[in-house]
């Protein structure tokens, strides 16, 4: 698989219908790719007190995660992808390793970093020594990718059940945790290394698509933990105030 990405990247939310006519008009200038339908489950990496998703959704010009990604189901021989996903006024550039599975032990990434002095390795050592930063939330979806047919670096995926768990940290339950993402709605993806094609951009146009700001992560930490959060504060304060009367 590539190791090295730089590319503009666009979503949107969308009905089945609305992807039901996209999709149709895709299909004459784009490709189903080599792995068509998917899996895709990822690990995201975090501190303590999680300042690495707080700092993303303040709409940075610079951001950065890291995270490791297993396509498909795990097994025994599974290639694992430890990403560094950097954004910088809308461009975003990764960085990939693959390691195998048995080489993720206790939540720490850095034991996972291979030995080797390639630029992209030094890239996730140098971010791991300066973040305090572990396994902190895993996040799951199902993705269908297309592939432009004549142009090579135009992509589009469409994710659906996207969900999110807090505890079992590992990539053996693709099945459990909380869905995100309503059950009518889709996250299409446009991926490209520059202008935008304009047969897509008319057919957007025809559709009423329209381009919205989601992080899959950061909705996660939005709307649920921090609201969970929230509640807990609440609660502690309630309970503090019913000992104070006692």
């Amino acid at each position: 698989m590539q190791s090295i990405f730089k590319r503009h990247e666009k979503k949107y939310l969308i009905t089945l219908e609305q992807y039901a006519a996209f999709a149709d008009i895709l299909s004459r200038h784009m490709m189903p790719d080599r792995f068509c339908e998917y899996l895709v489950q990822n690990l995201y990496y975090d501190t303590e007190n999680w300042d690495v998703i707080r700092a993303s959704i303040e709409k940075p010009l610079f951001k950065e995660k890291l995270r490791l990604r297993c396509y498909g189901v795990q097994h025994q021989e599974s290639e694992l992808f430890l990403e560094l996903k950097k954004q910088y006024k809308g461009v975003v550039y990764k960085r990939r390793i693959a390691v195998p599975m048995n080489a993720r032990s206790g939540g720490t990434a850095r034991v996972i970093v291979p030995g080797e002095s390639s630029q992209i390795s030094r890239e996730l050592d140098f971010y791991m020594k300066t973040n305090a930063v572990n396994e902190k939330i895993y996040i799951s979806f199902r993705r269908i990718a297309f592939a432009g047919i004549e142009d090579n670096g135009l992509r589009v995926t469409f994710d659906t059940d996207i969900r999110f768990r807090l505890d079992c940290l590992d990539f053996l339950y693709p099945d459990e945790g909380i869905s995100i993402l309503p059950h009518d709605k889709i996250l299409m993806e446009v991926k490209t290394l520059g202008a935008m094609p304009l047969w897509m951009a008319h057919a957007l146009c025809e559709n009423e698509i329209y381009p919205v700001t989601f992080s899959k992560y950061g909705v996660c930490y939005t709307k649920y933990i921090l609201k969970q959060a929230g509640t807990d504060t609440k609660k502690t304060k309630t309970e503090r105030k019913v000992k104070i009367s006692a």
